[in-house]
């Protein structure tokens, strides 16, 4: 997946000021950063509810980012999210970072990110929740 249009989610997530290291480039954390923004953000928007206050809690258990193209604030950024795999208690992203350009998106980086889900006292691993499963299972790739 490298193109926009493989992803049927495009969170948009701003470049800061704070965001650009000594060399002058976003540093590499804030790549991360922006996945796990745009993840919940979206989440928290396609389920209608503060994924915080579910009695299950999605905790990374991977992550990983190849780097394509140097971004720099105040780069406008899209972050294209798609799922690879819906399991029973964990969900695994296939994530791109994108920035706005006059010529359309721009890919910047693409990586993983692997929610498992656990209860929110115990930290026992249990089901996904059942409106972030709904939310999710719209954007598992059709096998056709």
């Amino acid at each position: 997946m490298t193109s926009s249009s493989d992803f049927p989610v495009l969170w948009p997530v701003p470049t800061r000021w704070a965001d650009n290291d000594h060399y002058g480039h976003v540093n590499n954390v804030a790549y991360y950063a922006y996945f796990d923004t745009a993840v919940n953000a979206w989440l928290m928007s396609a389920t209608g509810t503060d994924i915080r206050d579910l009695g299950a809690i999605g905790i990374v258990a991977e992550t990983s980012c190849v780097y394509h193209r140097e971004l720099s604030f105040p780069d406008l950024l899209d972050v294209g999210i798609s799922i690879e795999r819906l399991g029973n208690r964990s969900i695994s992203y296939a994530l791109a970072i994108f920035r706005r350009g006059e010529d359309g998106h721009q890919l910047a980086a693409t990586g993983r990110f692997v929610h498992v889900y656990v209860d929110a006292t115990s930290r026992t691993p249990v089901p996904i929740p059942d409106a972030i499963r709904a939310a999710a299972q719209a954007l598992v790739p059709d096998p056709s």
